[in-house]
């Protein structure tokens, strides 16, 4: 249990309490999502299983942890990822050459502005088996700008009306990196990508394998429903299309509701660390033609089923 001792935010008028016998200071952000971690070192986490089980039961609760200041190398923030299990890499995004699966996402003056960070999303859902987690640390940021939304997507599920929660019980739906990083490729690249990575099929509503809850799994990956078209759902042919895809859009418009979000403003050597299977996050491209160069290590996760 926290301690009641009170801390140094909470002398500052924001709420926080303490956990465990190394007294991490826990400051949650908002009152669905989202908790600033102090008083705590990710090298040290990287190396000491205790604390690592405390902050694994913090991310489970919390669905986003965040740390500033972390003097931690490269090597430390794969060991700490790979805790979680093994790493993964990329298709599109490079690696670091020494620390693979270590993901390099630099937006320089030698980029231009792009339009797939900046959409609501779970990441990689385009996978089978899309990331359990990942932990991403600011190397860059530009002076203004640059910030990430974070989406508690148990709570847009937990929020919807009964009767859309009747609808699509049951329902699946087909997540494509072909539709989203390929659509940009030539022809042959885009096709050729979609053979290395088919497909992949999700519930819309996936059970979290560790805390049960149910999970509204939409993002800007998925394409469409595959078993909509059925004799309750579609009177005539010509119900299925509108009908199908306006379901789906007012589905996937939920993780912009501000009431599940937290935002962060990154600083040098700030950390996030989210938990992929219940939320979906949005990178903000305010700051071009500034920079921001972060350094993500994706966690390999578990078939939705």
């Amino acid at each position: 249990m926290p301690t009641v001792a009170p801390s140094t935010s909470e002398r500052e008028g924001v709420p926080s309490f303490r956990v465990g016998p190394d007294s991490i200071e826990v400051v949650p952000l908002t009152a669905t999502i989202g908790a600033e971690l102090r008083r705590v070192s990710l090298a040290r986490v990287s190396r000491d299983r205790a604390l690592f089980s405390q902050i694994k039961d913090l991310l489970l609760q919390y669905k986003v942890l965040f740390f500033r200041d972390q003097d931690i190398s490269r090597a430390e923030h794969v060991a700490l990822a790979e805790r979680f299990g093994p790493l993964e890499d990329h298709p599109v995004a490079g690696s670091d050459p020494e620390h693979p699966g270590l993901v390099r996402i630099y937006k320089d003056l030698a980029s231009k502005p792009e339009h797939y960070e900046n959409a609501f999303h779970c990441d990689a859902t385009w996978r089978t088996a899309p990331p359990m987690g990942s932990l991403l640390r600011c190397v860059e940021t530009p002076p203004v700008g640059g910030d990430t939304i974070w989406v508690n997507m148990a709570e847009a599920y937990r929020r919807l009306p009964e009767h859309v929660k009747q609808r699509i019980a049951g329902l699946r739906a087909r997540h494509s990196i072909e539709a989203s990083f390929g659509a940009a490729m030539p022809a042959e690249q885009r096709r050729a990508l979609h053979e290395r990575f088919p497909d992949a099929e999700h519930p819309v509503v996936r059970t979290h394998p560790e805390t049960g809850e149910q999970v509204l799994f939409v993002n800007a990956f998925t394409t469409h429903f595959v078993n909509f078209h059925t004799p309750e759902n579609v009177r005539f042919g010509h119900d299925y299309a509108p009908g199908a895809s306006e379901l789906l859009n007012y589905l996937v418009r939920q993780a912009s509701v501000p009431e599940y979000q937290v935002r962060w403003r990154w600083t040098k050597n700030s950390f996030a660390l989210w938990d992929n299977r219940s939320t979906q996050h949005y990178a903000v491209q305010d700051y071009w033609p500034a920079v921001r160069k972060m350094e993500r290590a994706g966690i390999v996760g578990t078939p939705t089923f």
